[in-house]
């Protein structure tokens, strides 16, 4: 079942999307394999802190979070990548790890590596490990609002 707090903004927002339930999966690199999805079209969220605070950074399951880039995009914020037991609670209708990727719906900004403007659908988790939903990418970037920024590099 989609996070209640999705579930609410892809409503009330009226976006268009689909869901589809998979196998329990962990890496967002499983889930768009288990789902028949191309890594580059399946977005996973990041937590990271940039000079201590939390914020969300949304790439391809197919990269990894450059960390010196980001910093260097954020104007020289010190940045490291979060500790799960230090933001957990921020989520209390999610599982670990299976955060969906709009920052606004847990107070925090939200960045979104650039590659994946380029997509026409994408697709992420729900709340959970075993759900995702697939959406046009302009509306989820009409819903999330997020900053766009070159993030990552290949795996």
């Amino acid at each position: 079942m989609l996070s209640p707090r999705l579930s609410n903004l892809l409503d009330q927002g009226q976006a268009p999307y689909t869901t589809l339930n998979h196998s329990r999966t962990i890496t967002a690199h499983d889930t768009a394999s288990v789902a028949h999805i191309e890594p580059e079209h399946f977005a996973k969220t990041v937590m990271i802190k940039a000079d201590g605070r939390l914020c969300m950074v949304v790439m391809p399951a197919a990269y990894r979070a450059d960390l010196h880039r980001l910093s260097l995009a954020l104007g020289g914020a010190t940045v490291e990548l979060a500790q799960e037991a230090g933001f957990r609670c921020q989520f209390p209708d999610c599982e670990p790890g299976g955060w969906p990727p709009f920052g606004a719906l847990f107070r925090m900004p939200v960045y979104v590596d650039s590659r994946l403007a380029h997509q026409k659908m994408v697709a992420f988790n729900a709340g959970n490990h075993t759900e995702i939903v697939r959406m046009p990418y302009s509306e989820f970037e009409r819903l999330a609002a997020p900053e766009m920024l070159w993030l990552a590099h290949m795996m």
